[in-house]
């Protein structure tokens, strides 16, 4: 399986994370990349530069839709965590590059939905300026994702689980 460069930005350019993923495929959903437990995380901001993922993790990134999603593994109590992003962009042959628009979800395994950041998308709203299309684009995501959480839609509901068993496979 192909590796593939997955690099998140802040709206203003800035280098936000970076892991690199297995190529899992495709399908209707959108793109699949595994990372197995252990797998490097580079961070540009916080106290830490680099990390490793605690639990494998599969990552679904739509192409066309305003969020990606990473789906984890047990014994972790999240669930499904979201970014609020742009839509993905092909960057080069094995990289991936996202706008990370601050608003992220989480479900955790007793299936309750959290937003979080809202605060840090609405301070950045306005630092950085984003236009009305960023915006809307955000808060229609983020509205939407909410709820095929909460409704438990696919791919969130079990659809995931036979690219996560092909992480460590």
């Amino acid at each position: 399986m192909d590796a593939v460069d997955l690099v998140l930005r802040k709206f203003d350019g800035r280098p936000h994370r970076q892991v690199t993923g297995r190529l899992l495929g495709e399908d209707a959903y959108g793109t699949w990349l595994g990372t197995p437990r252990g797998t490097v995380v580079t961070y540009h901001y916080g106290a830490r530069p680099l990390g490793r993922t605690k639990v494998s993790a599969v990552r679904l990134l739509p192409a066309e839709k305003w969020w990606m999603a990473m789906f984890l593994a047990e014994p972790a109590k999240r669930e499904i965590y979201c970014d609020v992003i742009t839509p993905l962009r092909w960057t080069g042959p094995a990289e991936i590059t996202v706008i990370d628009l601050d608003i992220d979800l989480v479900r955790y395994r007793d299936h309750r939905v959290e937003v979080e950041d809202e605060d840090e998308f609405e301070q950045h709203r306005l630092e950085m300026g984003y236009p009305p299309e960023i915006v809307e684009g955000s808060l229609s995501g983020a509205a939407s994702l909410h709820e095929a959480l909460v409704r438990d839609d696919e791919p969130f509901a079990s659809h995931y689980r036979r690219w996560l068993t092909r992480v460590d496979g």
